[in-house]
């Protein structure tokens, strides 16, 4: 038996709703853009920076930590901000870094923590943490 259209549509809309749903529990996780910043800190936000590099195996060892915290609803209201080690170079010194896989967290203004090149979960998390108001 093949599934009528309306049902097919019905399933698409419906799955387009479910991943509406989850977004909406998650932390967004957004290319580094100095206003941008600079407005979520103005506004108090939590904030995690995340200095990373795309041939860097640390930085490759905390993408899929990063993903999985980002994604449950602990961190709904944080805004992770990525920054390109090779490319944005004048951002990695305005923030005090030495070299990729570093995560700095934020609320508003305040830093709350620093790592450099940690892949465990729990104090990864621990960072994610110590941005919440």
């Amino acid at each position: 038996m093949k599934p009528s259209s309306a049902v097919l549509t019905l399933i698409a809309a419906a799955a387009l709703s479910l991943a509406s749903a989850v977004s909406a529990f998650s932390a967004e996780i957004k290319p580094f853009q100095q206003e941008a910043f600079a407005a979520a800190q103005k506004a108090g936000q939590p904030i995690v920076v995340d200095i990373t590099a795309s041939w860097c195996p640390t930085c490759k060892a905390q993408k899929p930590i990063i993903d999985t915290l980002a994604k449950s609803g602990d961190f709904k209201d944080l805004t992770i901000f990525q920054v390109d080690f090779d490319s944005q170079k004048d951002v990695v010194r305005a923030l005090g870094a030495n070299m990729q896989s570093t995560l700095i967290g934020y609320r508003g203004t305040k830093e709350t923590a620093r790592s450099v090149g940690d892949t465990k979960a729990a104090s990864i998390e621990k960072l994610f943490q110590s941005t919440a108001m």
